[in-house]
């Protein structure tokens, strides 16, 4: 099937080769057919493909930021329409009991959009920015960050713009590179990167999968902290954010949250737990041997951003501890400095400690294995975990683990390490002597930990997840929903409208499928025979069986129906026996 990627500043393909998790799972599910939609930084700063990544799997980028799209502005009653949609996007972020107009608001500027290209000219005209100040400072507009400047509209009408720049990218419609054209859409890290996908769901019916690994809408709180904007310009920017992401989740088909804490999280925002399925981010590290031998000294590694959230001054006072009681330890801190100042005031504490000549602060290591071989003991001291990336880690290295227990810890590490509260230097000091006196304890943990890191992180369970939701969204979305009938007008598409065959088999072997029948009408095929030698060969599309996912039977054995019941057998890893008699007496969607 047809799948188009969407990113946000994200690099299509590493120039180092290392690939990323994107290109795992292009690489993982070569029986389909990707294309990048990238919205990049600025023009060209998505990266250049090679020649033949370029052929096999086409990059389309669009920059988000910088200067906006060429274009004339929309006529006198084309810029009317266009104030009455934006009146009612900015009155759904400004106006606590309007916020359903955002959808609406949205979907009828991207139609604006599509059907002249003047929707960039019209965000930064001065009708925009005279209907953003009337709404802000309406009787009923939420000002609780505090009354708009007129500065504060000039800057906010400017972000709007390049916010809402995706609505008018050159991607929509049916042709080829359209998304339109495309059988579903896959959504890779939420926020501004689910805009096209929205619009495609909209204007073609086309369904769209979100995967997250680490919330986009968190970080942006996190973030517009110290956005250099006053409150209440960023009091509208999240509301913005907030109301795409409740949109995106309330329209996606499927989320796949890469944690369970990720999970809450989405649930908060309004996510559907029918369609939410934690999928864990899959890292090559899995093949990685476990690091050497222990150092001499008993050694106790940390491993880190410098700065306040991963609380290194816990780990600190608690090595104080544990060096009172084993005089010959030393603790190891990597990491580079994100806050200035803050490594020198965590020397200022080691002195004040009396261990600072067992302190090492290495920096930024080569690697990470590098980094876990240094210790004995791996320590996490962090007040919040979001992402399981790095404890997945320090567990792949065989390394015992001691953490706080917030975020993503304990559903990572669970039975496999020792967890501790967060800010108890006497607990993370008690937990770490009891590893260190520990040989056996530490080996035991520290294997359990990779077996587990190792299953759970796997990049082929990751693929193997997206295989079977891929294949289950378009066994249950309607086909061709584009071409469905107006309402009232005759039967809505039913799913399965292509021949299976066109999901399953490898097209580039095999000649074009029929084209698809009447919506209205029941889809029937023609027996498939088994030749002598196991192997199913059809008519219509040339292909074999080795050309279809391998899937194993878990359902015991498959029905006996006409060609469609075949397929689903052959997509089981059932071949049909010599002989079999075909049921002819149902349709396809029937067969399923």
């Amino acid at each position: 099937m047809r799948v188009a990627l969407l990113t946000e500043g994200v690099r299509p393909r590493s120039p180092r080769g290392a690939g990323g998790w994107c290109d795992r799972l292009v690489d993982g599910l070569r029986e389909h057919d990707f294309a990048w939609y990238v919205l990049a930084g600025t023009a060209g700063g998505a990266g250049a493909a090679d020649a033949e990544d370029t052929a096999r799997t086409p990059v389309h980028e669009l920059a988000l930021w910088g200067r906006r799209p060429a274009g004339r502005a929309p006529g006198t009653l084309r810029g009317r329409q266009y104030a009455a949609a934006y009146d009612r996007l900015v009155r759904s972020l400004l106006r606590p009991g309007e916020r359903s107009g955002f959808g609406p608001g949205l979907y009828r500027l991207a139609e604006l959009a599509r059907a002249d290209g003047a929707l960039p000219a019209f965000l930064v005209s001065d009708r925009a920015r005279r209907v953003l100040e009337r709404v802000w400072r309406s009787p009923g507009a939420d000002t609780s960050a505090g009354r708009p400047l007129v500065c504060d509209v000039l800057v906010a009408a400017d972000l709007l713009e390049q916010c809402l720049r995706p609505l008018s990218a050159p991607w929509y419609g049916t042709a080829p590179g359209g998304l339109g054209a495309a059988d579903l859409c896959h959504v890779v890290g939420g926020g501004p990167a689910a805009l096209p996908a929205l619009v495609a769901k909209q204007l073609h019916g086309v369904p769209f999968v979100v995967t997250e690994h680490g919330l986009h809408l968190r970080e942006q709180y996190l973030g517009y902290r110290e956005a250099p904007y006053r409150w209440p310009v960023r009091a509208l920017l999240l509301a913005f954010f907030r109301a795409l992401t409740e949109e995106t989740y309330r329209q996606a088909a499927i989320l796949t949250p890469g944690s369970a804490h990720d999970q809450q999280w989405q649930r908060r925002c309004g996510a559907d737990p029918a369609r939410t399925r934690v999928v864990y981010e899959g890292t090559p590290a899995v093949e990685r041997p476990a690091v050497g031998p222990e150092p001499v000294a008993p050694t106790l590694v940390w491993a880190g951003a410098l700065e306040p959230g991963r609380d290194p001054e816990l780990a600190l006072h608690a090595f104080a501890r544990v060096r009172a009681e084993l005089p010959a330890a030393r603790l190891v801190l990597h990491g580079e400095e994100a806050v200035p100042g803050y490594r020198a005031h965590c020397a200022a504490v080691a002195e004040r400690l009396g261990v600072a000549d067992a302190v090492e602060f290495a920096g930024r290591p080569r690697s990470a294995a590098e980094a876990w071989a240094d210790g004995t003991v791996v320590v996490f001291s962090a007040l919040s975990q979001r992402r399981p990336r790095l404890l997945a880690d320090a567990m792949l290295s065989g390394r015992a683990v001691v953490s706080t227990d917030v975020g993503v810890a304990r559903e990572v590490v669970g039975p496999t390490g020792l967890l501790v509260p967060p800010r108890d230097p006497q607990a993370l000091a008690g937990a770490c002597l009891a590893l260190l006196r520990d040989g056996e304890r530490r080996a035991r943990l520290g294997l359990a930990g990779r077996l587990r890191a190792q299953e759970r992180f796997a990049v082929e369970p990751v693929t193997g997840a997206f295989r079977e939701i891929y294949l289950e969204l378009v066994s249950q979305w309607p086909a061709f929903p584009a071409a469905a009938p107006d309402a009232g007008a005759g039967p809505r598409p039913r799913p399965f409208a292509r021949p299976a065959e066109y999901w399953i088999t490898d097209r580039r072997r095999s000649a074009p499928p029929e084209a698809a029948p009447a919506a209205d009408a029941a889809v029937t095929a023609e027996p498939v025979p088994a030749d002598g030698n196991g192997t199913d060969r059809t008519d219509r599309t040339g292909s074999s069986d080795t050309d279809l996912t391998d899937r194993t039977d878990e359902g015991g054995t498959a029905d006996r129906a006409d060609g469609a019941a075949a397929v689903v057998a052959l997509s089981r890893g059932r071949l049909p026996a010599a002989g079999e008699a075909p049921d002819r007496s149902g349709s396809f969607a029937e067969a399923v």
